[in-house]
């Protein structure tokens, strides 16, 4: 925990810049007090994710060209707004930030982040890598607010308000699980905006797509996981569940297959200490057959688990 509290209000300035930077990435701090309030920051780990809850005084922000020079361009914050107002720039964009509410922004482009006021907001920071998206794909998400409202981002503002509430009590094991979940739901968000889930198609397919994988990932570890499982749990026939999927050029099953995939080959690159086995892996995610789940991998990975496993191993 980093608080200015202890200091006098003259110290703080200096010493929140400091704070602010050492925490998250090199950036810029103006306070707007003349005797600057006390400021909090609180982090956990989840994984690669850093959640840090930020409750301070009126400042704004800045990230230019200087500062990326610095280093932290690999990172995107997601922050979500407790309570205060806000303003996001970037990309030409302006999104005001109101309580319930959560922006993007990418640091390896200059942004602003403005509180005019009292705030508290959970900032998570994200390594760019985990979503499997450019950094133009992210431009369509930064200088934009999300909100509670139905769709994706609806789904993603509650997923990351219960995970902020709680971030703290989870065991490593499953922190990165669920940070796995929250690199997932970002990659969808980004690429709904994208307009990559079928731009042709009526906006109500698009966010039944999205609605529907969201439903697959929190359920990857079942092995029953199947199409008409998946059409019954969203009210829709197995024959509109295959259509959707083809606008994204790949079948039911192979999606659910891919995504367990990855699970695993994370899974299996873990250090010797805390090394699973393949079975025990396999099993996690879903694959009850051993022998079906070797093949899997060697078709997707060219290689056999265990081979992929001592290959990460290796130092």
């Amino acid at each position: 925990m980093v608080s200015t509290s202890p200091l006098s209000p003259h110290e703080r300035a200096d010493y929140w810049h400091h704070a602010v930077s050492d925490t998250f990435i090199p950036l810029d701090v103006t306070l707007h007090e003349r005797e600057p309030s006390a400021g909090t920051i609180v982090s956990d780990r989840l994984g690669p994710l850093q959640i840090s809850v930020v409750e301070a005084g009126p400042q704004t922000v800045r990230r230019d060209k200087r500062l990326i020079a610095r280093g932290g361009d690999e990172y995107i914050t997601v922050t979500l707004q407790h309570s205060g107002t806000g303003k996001l720039t970037q990309d030409g964009r302006q999104a005001l930030v109101g309580p319930g509410t959560f922006t993007c922004s990418d640091a390896g482009r200059p942004y602003q982040r403005e509180q005019p006021g009292p705030f508290r907001f959970t900032a998570i920071r994200v390594p760019k890598q985990r979503l499997g998206v450019t950094d133009t794909d992210l431009r369509a998400v930064t200088g934009t607010v999300f909100g509670n409202d139905r769709g994706l981002a609806g789904l993603v503002t509650g997923y990351l308000s219960r995970l902020a509430e709680h971030a703290a009590g989870f065991d490593p094991y499953t922190g990165g699980q669920l940070a796995l979940t929250t690199s997932d739901l970002l990659a969808l968000l980004v690429r709904e905006r994208q307009g990559r889930l079928d731009p042709q198609a009526p906006e109500a397919a698009r966010g039944m797509l999205a609605r529907i994988k969201e439903y697959v990932l929190r359920h990857l570890a079942d092995p029953d996981l199947s199409p008409h499982r998946i059409a019954a749990a969203h009210h829709v026939s197995v024959r509109y569940l295959h259509k959707l999927f083809q606008s994204q050029g790949c079948s039911v099953g192979a999606w659910v297959r891919r995504e367990r995939l990855e699970r695993c080959r994370r899974d299996l690159a873990r250090g010797p200490a805390a090394a699973p086995s393949v079975s025990v892996v396999a099993h996690r995610w879903g694959f009850a057959n051993a022998s079906h789940f070797s093949r899997a991998f060697r078709a997707a990975y060219d290689m056999s688990p265990r081979e992929w496993q001592s290959l990460a191993r290796t130092p």
